[in-house]
């Protein structure tokens, strides 16, 4: 989140800088990077993401105030000293934020006297079903833990189903990064969606509304569109029918990996 277009400038930059720092220090060790932002640093995704989302299978809690820990003792120098940020770390607080599932941590960063330049960075610290072994990839020399391809896009395809309220970011990065589910993807998300007890009726209903509310669901998509993307990428989506193209081949991807 950002309070001028100025900043917006640097959000990636900030978003860069922070993720490097974690994965470069202790607390970094095993913790999974996952989400919009890690297509955006590891698969040149054309969706800009505003927060940074990790896995972690341990303590999310003890998680969390390390991470707390780490961004108050050398991530808020580093932007001083690099973009002339001052900046805060603290635990998230409001609904939502005291989840048995994810914790959160609440990243800011301004500069001194100059209006609209308060830039906020959410990390999220939650826990995702994933078949497959852990893997590494690397940006700029940094090694990023990480997910498989098929666990990401499986993990997207959950999270369209299990919100209470949909994300249409998710719709997109569907759209964007589908052909990374696998020929058993469908063995594979019946098996998670047993392990977290979501039933058929509720995959049912959260894909009827994708179709029956298509063009509600097509102007949401089409503001991550308007929003979070690059303009080269928007224009030619654009082009191909927007945000209610984007819905209509996030719920084929759906269909076909749900067998509904």
């Amino acid at each position: 989140m950002t309070d001028g277009p100025a900043e917006s400038v640097n959000l990636e930059r900030i978003q860069r800088l922070v993720a490097r720092v974690i994965a470069t220090h202790p607390a970094g060790h095993n913790l999974l990077l996952i989400g919009g932002f890690r297509y955006r640093l590891l698969d040149r995704s054309a969706r800009l993401s505003l927060d940074i989302d990790y896995h972690w299978a341990g303590d999310l809690s003890a998680k969390q105030e390390e991470l707390i820990a780490l961004c108050r003792r050398r991530v808020l120098p580093l932007m001083r000293r690099q973009l002339g940020y001052e900046g805060q770390a603290r635990a998230a607080t409001g609904p939502g934020t005291d989840s048995v599932a994810a914790r959160f941590v609440d990243l800011a960063f301004w500069k001194q006297d100059v209006a609209m330049s308060r830039i906020e960075i959410p990390l999220e610290i939650t826990r995702v079903q994933h078949m497959d072994p852990v893997t590494v990839r690397t940006a700029e020399g940094v090694v990023y833990p990480t997910l498989t391809e098929a666990d990401l896009i499986e993990a997207k395809a959950i999270a369209v189903v299990n919100r209470i309220h949909l994300a249409h970011r998710d719709l997109v990065d569907l759209f964007l990064f589908g052909d990374c589910f696998l020929p058993n993807s469908a063995v594979r998300l019946s098996a998670k969606l047993e392990a977290l007890s979501i039933g058929s009726t509720q995959v049912t209903e959260r894909l009827e509304d994708l179709h029956q509310n298509l063009k509600h669901h097509g102007r949401a998509a089409q503001a991550v569109l308007d929003g979070q993307l690059d303009s080269v990428g928007a224009a030619n989506l654009n082009a191909a029918g927007g945000g209610e193209t984007v819905v209509r081949h996030a719920l084929q991807h759906l269909e076909r990996n749900f067998r509904i």
